[in-house]
């Protein structure tokens, strides 16, 4: 509060008396009213528990109350939109809330921390935690009107050239250029021009790795992702409340999912559970067969919460979501969809053997969290059974999740959730890391660690004393002897040269080798399969009854790969395998891995593609010694479809699409 007096002080009192008399009629009208100035709590401490908890409140600030600094303000916004382009999107949330008070707003608190904007900071008080927290008050009707003024010269501009998003459905970008907003930056450093210049000539989704930052970006928002790995992940749940409705609206909804269940073939207990949580007991009521949407609804009207297990197999937005978070976390990515009745609860208390990001889609729900009760159960590998309320202890947190906001917590977080009485809940949980730990790699290494130190070591193949079982075992374990005291040492030497030995890297292939298998399939935009073997090249023509649109490589020919996550060089056996997760299905292992076996001659132009990536390069330049090694490398990984030209190719025969179906 003190800066802020600080400048009222400075201000006529004209200027003060006006400040007042709005910050009392905006604080009436603004009561219950959405917006995107963000609150960030101190840390919590409970039960010896951490929660970082974040909030959106409503502000009013003293010098949003000015004509003059209005004015002033207004014109800056202009020439920052003018400079930069439109404001920015975060790819992640669908468009219909990218003009957002929300959106626009943090766009502006971006430039305010920067200096560009003055925005004094105001200090609040949760009415529920009692705890201080710093904030950006602005006049969120001014940047509204700012910003709707703004993006409506966008939407004419873009009108005439626009596609519809493959996420979606409705309005996006123009289809051959992708325009970076400052807040497309990454954590590590500003973009520079020649990348944004790059970004808005190549098709779309340039770098797979930057979409998925900015996905997780959005995930997480307004937490940045360095604090969010330093001080959160892993050790305390988060809850971001950001009081804006439809900020997760378009990835999934109870009309969509109506509508999957009449047309797909839904199985009860394999893609569909009905559940209910009541009286101390936890009852699943799946019965056989296919889960048609009357029965399901059925269930529903009588208390019971419906999960759908694999949601990314029949939703594409979910399927994109999923498939391009893996990117980030460099670990499979998975989702349950949870759709509650009101005054219901369908799950017991327990834990899991995943992070989870809770992503509230519709109505409210309110959830209990709870700490580990042990270290043994803190970051468990495998999931808790059903516990019973006096098993768990006072949650750490006990809130109301609304539709827009997000929580995260922890492996081993106990947790329960149910609905209020007047509405019913739909939310996405969002998982991953499971089974993807040093004790994991750990598995993989050691047993291999040990066969290459006995077969290179002959240390490792020397016999064991003869009378070493009459000084070790449980039964001479607490017996003090020369001779037991020399054995250990030996074994404390021998574990000490085993790290020597141990084949690194091959561990770690091996784990991103199941990743892979582990992997939804990448989702390809249509300009990606217009420049990839899932669009282009022979088809039969309708007309002329006959092949057309053949096409062929050239040495200029540029191309990478098509995710840079989408492949994994493995040596195996004296083999090399490429591992790739194109053809996975878009149900857990729902197909055999794949791969192709190449000769060790053609493995250094994969390790180029991998390490060029995200840059094209031209086919030549693969480090190869015949042009017919180039040409024969880049033809196998184009027809498994795992490389994408810089521009479609052109058809040898003077086929074009017009009149191919006839």
């Amino acid at each position: 509060m003190k800066s802020n007096e600080n400048s009222i002080k400075r201000m006529s009192a004209f200027a003060v008396k006006l400040m007042k008399n709005k910050q009392n009629k905006k604080a009436e009208a603004n009561q219950d009213k959405s917006t995107s100035t963000y609150v960030s709590h101190d840390v919590l401490d409970n039960t010896q528990h951490n929660l970082s908890l974040l909030s959106t409140m409503s502000t009013a600030s003293a010098l949003n109350s000015s004509k003059v600094y209005k004015k002033k303000m207004k014109s800056d916004m202009k020439k920052i939109a003018k400079k930069q382009g439109p404001l920015g999107r975060a790819s992640c949330l669908p468009d219909h809330a990218l003009n957002s008070p929300m959106v626009n707003t943090i766009q502006t608190l971006k430039k305010a921390k920067k200096g560009k904007t003055k925005i004094l900071p105001d200090i609040q008080e949760d009415n529920r935690t009692k705890t201080p927290a710093l904030s950006f008050g602005s006049d969120i009707n001014l940047l509204k009107e700012i910003a709707d003024e703004l993006n409506a010269k966008k939407f004419k501009a873009q009108k005439r050239n626009t596609r519809k998003s493959p996420l979606t459905g409705s309005l996006d970008v123009p289809a051959k250029k992708r325009k970076v907003s400052n807040d497309d930056k990454s954590e590590d450093g500003d973009r520079d021009d020649a990348e944004d210049e790059r970004d808005n000539e190549r098709p779309y989704m340039y770098d797979s790795r930057h979409e998925a930052t900015k996905i997780f970006r959005c995930l997480i928002h307004p937490v940045k992702p360095a604090k969010f790995f330093s001080n959160l992940w892993e050790k305390k749940p988060m809850l971001v409340k950001r009081h804006q409705a439809n900020y997760n609206e378009g990835w999934f909804s109870t009309d969509e999912l109506d509508k999957i269940l009449r047309k797909e073939n839904v199985k009860f207990g394999v893609n569909l559970d009905v559940t209910t949580y009541r009286d101390g007991k936890r009852e699943t009521h799946n019965p056989a067969g296919r889960a048609y949407a009357p029965v399901v609804w059925d269930f529903y009207q009588t208390g019971c919460s419906i999960r759908l297990l694999n949601p990314q197999t029949y939703s594409r937005n979910v399927w994109k979501f999923l498939s391009e978070l893996q990117e980030y976390f460099g670990s499979s990515v998975g989702a349950n969809i949870y759709l509650t009745p009101p005054g219901s609860q369908g799950f017991a208390p327990h834990y899991d053997d995943i992070e989870a990001f809770v992503v509230q889609l519709e109505g409210k729900k309110h959830w209990r969290l709870y700490a580990p009760r042990s270290d043994a159960e803190t970051l468990p590998r495998y999931s808790s059974g059903n516990f019973s309320p006096n098993e768990i202890g006072e949650p750490i947190l006990d809130m109301v999740l609304e539709a827009g906001d997000m929580l995260y917590f922890p492996r081993g977080t106990i947790h329960q959730a149910d609905t209020p009485e007047d509405t019913h809940s739909l939310h996405i949980t969002v998982s991953t890391y499971q089974k993807n730990t040093w004790g994991d790699l750990m598995e993989k290494l050691l047993p291999r660690t040990i066969q290459m130190a006995i077969e290179e070591d002959m240390e490792f193949r020397q016999a064991l004393p003869r009378d070493y079982l009459q000084y070790m075992g449980i039964a001479n374990q607490d017996v003090e002897s020369p001779e037991r005291t020399a054995f250990l040492r030996k074994v404390e030497q021998l574990m000490m040269k085993l790290v020597s030995h141990a084949p690194l890297d091959a561990a770690c292939d091996q784990m991103g080798k199941d990743l892979i298998h582990d992997s939804l399939p990448p989702f390809l935009s249509q300009e990606e399969k217009d420049c990839s073997i899932h669009g282009a090249g022979e088809m039969w023509n309708k007309k002329r009854q006959t092949i057309s649109h053949s096409v062929e490589f050239e040495p200029d020919t540029q191309v990478k790969l098509v995710r840079k996550g989408v492949i994994r060089l493995v040596t195996e056996d004296d083999k090399v395998h490429v591992y790739h997760s194109l053809e996975n299905a878009r149900i857990y292992h729902g197909e055999d891995m794949q791969y192709i076996e190449i000769t060790a001659d053609a493995a250094p132009a994969v390790e180029y593609l991998i390490h060029a990536y995200p840059e094209y390069t031209k086919v030549d330049d693969l480090p190869l010694d015949k042009m017919t090694q180039r040409m024969e490398i880049a033809v196998i990984l184009y027809d498994k479809g795992l490389l994408i030209t810089s521009q479609p190719l052109e058809p040898i025969d003077g086929s074009s699409s017009e009149g191919e179906e006839g």
